[in-house]
């Protein structure tokens, strides 16, 4: 999941949904503190953010409108890269000297970066009230609370965890949520520090995905995301991750169903055909790749071969030809010579991803690669290696966009446009952004509306259409 997004959450409805066996909550109340949550990260952060918003809703803390206007910020971090720490330590810092300027602000750093920095994030904010790794969201009211007499620490990993009970229902745009299926990760790719962050790898009983499921469907939710750090990997006692699919897909109520990220190494054919045969599950597939060269991947130790990952291409392609394609690729990682990243390229050409998520390798630590292995591509070379990826990319997207001219599309409305709120936005089920015309207020679809567009215009990242 592509990483570094940051998602204002304060901004957001705060939730206030629970288990439907779970007491009435009473009334949050109306002196509680003000809580803003801010979140950097993938789609599970944004998901965990929205959870935490709601448990602490329940627990009788008021949605802040603004920093501004909060007694208690938290921000929910990612540790996936460097610069993602980078950012959240500077963010910080912003925040301590708010404190130290405004008195009676606390502030709580959770999730993966503060997983991954517990024995030194005190050290270097000592301004930090609360640290919380990604298992501990249930004790946020105790831990802030408790954070008033002295900072508090609270990262111990729970392989039980997965939040049973609680959702964010209320989070998001309103149209598109979130659902969490999985939590942790067993695959300890060589670069990556998600195991140690977020645990070995469980699912959500299926019973609890479904709840989930009907609760954003009942809300009037029209797209439903399942989330996993390999998603399909999925498994409870004797559901498979297409069984669980198939069983989302026919929930009342939901128009539209995604999941990422997918594992390349579990990829099933049950998996495909669920996809291909399902109406309501989008044909469209995030697959990271990573890199393009077998030695690369040896020693990341994803587990496949360039073969193999294009016999999944192959398959989904042959099973569904439209379906778009999206991925992550890796540039400079360990060893990586002049011709593994030409052999990138190479596959980038033969695949034509619709659009991926590109980044320099950053060594980790904790990693196998931090530990074992030489962090060798010098900067200049990782930077311009990804340049050259970025550049094929773009375009590579131009080209796969403009071949939507003409073509008619289901949409499903969003919200107004970030350029004009006379512009709808919305998206197709190949996950491709389109902008319809500006409109008087009674000519708009609605958030939520599925409208059939015709494709006009292009760029390599948004497709301009009209209502057919």
């Amino acid at each position: 999941m592509p990483p570094d997004e940051l998602v204002p959450l304060g901004k957001r409805p705060a939730p206030g949904s629970r288990a439907p066996d779970a007491a009435p909550a009473a009334a949050p109340d109306p002196a509680g503190p003000r809580v803003y949550v801010e979140t950097y990260g993938c789609q599970m952060n944004v998901a965990d953010s929205d959870m935490l918003v709601g448990l602490l809703g329940d627990a009788g803390f008021r949605r802040a409108r603004s920093v501004d206007d909060a007694d208690i910020v938290i921000v929910n971090t990612c540790a996936v890269r460097e610069k993602a720490e980078d950012r959240v330590l500077q963010r910080a810092a912003e925040l301590g000297a708010l404190k130290r300027k405004r008195g009676g602000l606390a502030i709580g750093i959770v999730g993966c970066m503060a997983e991954h920095l517990k024995d030194s994030l005190l050290e270097r904010a000592p301004w930090i009230d609360v640290v919380a790794g990604p298992d501990s969201y249930r004790r946020m009211p105790e831990l802030l609370a408790a954070a008033r007499a002295a900072p508090v620490v609270d990262v111990k990993l729970d392989k039980d965890e997965t939040y049973e009970g609680l959702s964010g229902a209320e989070g998001g745009d309103g149209v598109s949520g979130f659902v969490t299926i999985q939590r942790g990760c067993d695959k300890f790719c060589t670069f990556c520090v998600v195991p140690f962050t977020r645990g070995r790898e469980r699912g959500t009983a299926p019973r609890e995905v479904l709840r989930q499921v009907r609760e954003l469907a009942e809300r009037g939710y029209k797209e439903v995301v399942l989330l996993g750090q390999t998603v399909n990997s999925y498994a409870w006692e004797d559901v498979t991750f297409a069984q669980l699919l198939r069983s989302v897909a026919r929930v009342d109520g939901i128009e539209r169903v995604r999941f990422t990220s997918p594992y390349p190494v579990d990829f099933t054919d049950d998996v495909i055909a669920a996809i291909a045969e399902e109406p309501k599950i989008c044909e469209y597939v995030h697959l990271p790749v990573q890199s393009g060269s077998d030695a690369v991947l040896d020693r990341m130790r994803r587990g496949y071969s360039v073969a193999d990952y294009l016999a999944i291409v192959g398959r989904l392609r042959a099973a569904m030809p439209r379906i778009a394609l999206s991925t992550d690729i890796l540039s400079g990682f360990s060893g990586e010579t002049e011709a593994d990243h030409q052999a990138t390229l190479a596959l980038m050409r033969e695949v034509r991803f619709d659009s991926a998520f590109m980044f320099a390798y950053s060594e980790r630590d904790l990693t196998f690669a931090a530990k074992k292995l030489a962090d060798d591509v010098s900067a200049a070379d990782k930077q311009r290696r990804l340049a050259e990826i970025v550049a094929l990319q773009e375009s590579i997207s131009a080209e796969v966009f403009a071949a939507q001219l003409g073509r008619r599309e289901r949409v499903l409305v969003h919200g107004p446009s970030r350029r004009s709120a006379e512009q709808m936005m919305g998206r197709t089920d190949g996950f491709k952004t389109v902008i319809l015309p500006a409109a008087p207020p009674e000519s708009r679809p609605a958030p939520g509306a599925l409208v059939d567009v015709v494709i006009e215009r292009a760029t390599m990242a948004t497709l301009f259409g009209r209502p057919a």
